[in-house]
């Protein structure tokens, strides 16, 4: 770890080989950070940087993962599948835009801010659950059938709607920050009175571009018209997926609110979600989050 950079006591969960790796994780995360500045050879040195972090992390999945086992602990089913879903899919993802893209500098910061800020949010709450610290925030884990139908009404609602094939970087999306997004909070309500509350996140590049093709217009700006016009799309979007999940007779919209990326970041503390999804569009990530009051 570079001498500038502080280990924060407050990532420590009592087992020193646990936290000793995640020390490692971020001095290769920091030193990215770093390594992204140089003009002149920061894309191979990235590139070789990324997968020394791929490996690393990896290795350190399987050591925690080890040493769930070799105490018991509950959670194990649910934590390894957030570590395999970081494994299989998440990684993998970025990856496959670092490469495609030549390791462009939005592709950097895509990669930085979504394993940065995971690895952030799982050590805080999933890893502290380990040794008692805090509970462990998925009570639930939908996947199989039900998750795969969901990122499929999403996959065909993003093809309807922008004209853009998706593909998944998370199953469990924890508020990452993966640029600046247009973050909107829906809320849709039963008629007996059960409401759902799905939270999305439009990075602004892909904002940008819808808006910019239904007007025909080069748009570069994210002001009150493009804000408007995504917060539309946003709700075409829920409404077409509840189309698409045969819940658009059940639920109608009851509110809908922009919010800022440290409210979004800060929900993901508080509160657990039925769906939390992750996807890559080529042209901006996008995120789906889903919690059944």
């Amino acid at each position: 770890m570079s001498e500038e950079i502080k280990w924060n006591k407050r990532f420590n969960i009592g087992v020193d080989s646990i936290d000793n790796a995640h020390r490692k994780l971020f001095s290769i995360v920091h030193k990215l950070i770093h390594l992204s500045k140089d003009e002149d050879n920061g894309q191979w040195a990235c590139a070789e940087g990324v997968k020394y972090f791929k490996s690393y992390a990896i290795e350190h999945f399987s050591d925690e993962e080890a040493y769930m086992q070799s105490i018991g602990y509950k959670g194990y089913a649910i934590h390894k599948r957030l570590h395999d879903d970081m494994r299989y899919k998440t990684l993998p993802a970025l990856e496959k835009d670092l490469t495609k893209s030549n390791y462009s500098q939005e592709s950097i910061h895509h990669f930085l801010g979504i394993c940065l800020g995971w690895l952030t949010a799982h050590i805080l709450i999933e890893d502290r659950a380990i040794t008692g610290k805090i509970k462990n925030r998925w009570k639930a884990d939908n996947t199989g059938d039900d998750m795969d139908a969901l990122e499929d009404a999403l996959a065909v609602t993003i093809q309807e709607i922008f004209r853009l094939q998706t593909e998944i970087v998370s199953e469990h999306y924890s508020g990452e920050d993966f640029g600046n997004s247009m973050i909107i909070r829906l809320n849709f309500r039963s008629k007996d009175e059960k409401d759902v509350r799905i939270f999305m996140a439009l990075e602004e590049i892909l904002v940008l571009r819808a808006v910019s093709a239904m007007l025909e217009i080069p748009l570069t700006k994210m002001d009150k018209l493009v804000m408007n016009a995504g917060k539309e799309l946003s709700i075409r979007i829920a409404e077409q997926v509840g189309i698409h999940r045969h819940l658009s007779s059940r639920y109608q919209l009851d509110s809908s609110h922009f919010m800022t990326a440290e409210q979004f970041q800060k929900i993901f503390y508080l509160e657990t979600f039925d769906y939390s999804l992750l996807f890559n569009t080529g042209h901006g990530y996008f995120a789906f989050c889903v919690k059944l009051i």
